[in-house]
C-alpha cells in the first residue's frame, strides 16, 4: 500500500520536527512539536496541517490526545478547523500585536535552556535527597498538605501553590543552600510560565506526577523520586520550549 503523504510532500518537510513522543509526557511533547511546526512556519499561514491520522501516527499518540492538542492551538488563535471535503486544520496568520513584542522583550534576556537544565538538576537532586531522608511525622504531614493544596487549588492559585509544593520538597531535602538556589531559579521559571496559558490537561497530568513523586519520597524510594521529578520537569520544559522558543 502506498504511504500517505500530504499535498506537496509537506509531510516529508515536517519529518525533522515531528517524531514519536515519550510515554510520560505525551500531551506536552506533542503540543511542543506542533507548536514548533507552526512557529517555524513549516506550514505557512493558510496551509493545512497533516491529517489527524498522520499526525497521531507520527507523534505516537492517540487521536484523543491529538485532538486535545489541536484544541489548545485553536484556543490560542493559531489554527482553525474547517469542515467539508477540503477541510482539516489550517494555520492562521499571526496577529500583529504588541503582545508578541512584549513577550519577546520579556524572554530575550533569559537563556531558557540554561534555566531549564539548572532547574532539573536542582529539582531531581532535591527529590532524591528528600526521599533518602524519608520524611516522617510533621515533615511528612507538611509535604502531604502541600500536595493536597495543589490538588484543591482554584486555577488562579495553582502556580503559587505548585511553587509552594516544590519549595517544601527542596527545604525538606536538608540543604539550605539548595533551597535558596531553587527559590531563585523557580522565580525565573514562574516568569516564563506566566507567558504561557494554563492548560487543564497539563495540570491534571502534573497532579498525577506530583502524587507519584510525593509517594516515592514518603516511601524512601530515592530512585523513584528522581525519576518522577525528571519526568515532571521534562513536561514543563516541553511546554515552555513549544510556546517560547
Amino acid at each position: 500500500m502506498a504511504r500517505h503523504t500530504e499535498p506537496g510532500g509537506r509531510e516529508d518537510a515536517l519529518a525533522p520536527v515531528l517524531r514519536p513522543v515519550r510515554a510520560g509526557n505525551g500531551f506536552e511533547e506533542a503540543l511542543e512539536q506542533i507548536l514548533q511546526v507552526v512557529r517555524l512556519g513549516l506550514v505557512p499561514a493558510g496551509g493545512r496541517l497533516p491529517a489527524e491520522r498522520v499526525l497521531a501516527e507520527r507523534l505516537g499518540v492517540s487521536r484523543v490526545t491529538l485532538r486535545e492538542v489541536l484544541k489548545v492551538l485553536r484556543e490560542q488563535g493559531l489554527v482553525e478547523a474547517r469542515r467539508g471535503r477540503y477541510g482539516g486544520t489550517f494555520v492562521l496568520p499571526r496577529a500583529d500585536t504588541g503582545g508578541g513584542d512584549a513577550l519577546r522583550r520579556r524572554t530575550a534576556e533569559v537563556d531558557i535552556e540554561d534555566v531549564l537544565r539548572f532547574r532539573e538538576v536542582l529539582e531531581v537532586g532535591a527529590a532524591g535527597l528528600c526521599a533518602a531522608e524519608r520524611p516522617a511525622g510533621e515533615r511528612a504531614a507538611r509535604l502531604r498538605a502541600a500536595l493536597r493544596r495543589t490538588r484543591d487549588a482554584p486555577l488562579a492559585d495553582y502556580r503559587r501553590l505548585d511553587t509552594m509544593l516544590h519549595l517544601t520538597l527542596a527545604e525538606l531535602a536538608g540543604s539550605p543552600t539548595l533551597a535558596t538556589q531553587y527559590a531563585a531559579v523557580r522565580a525565573t521559571v514562574n516568569d516564563l510560565l506566566d507567558c504561557i496559558p494554563l492548560l487543564a490537561r497539563n495540570l491534571e497530568h502534573s497532579q498525577r506526577q506530583h502524587a507519584a513523586l510525593v509517594e516515592a519520597v514518603l516511601d524512601g524510594d530515592a530512585d523513584g523520586a528522581r525519576a518522577a521529578m525528571r519526568e515532571h520537569c521534562a513536561g514543563t520544559a516541553a511546554l515552555l520550549r513549544g510556546f517560547l522558543t
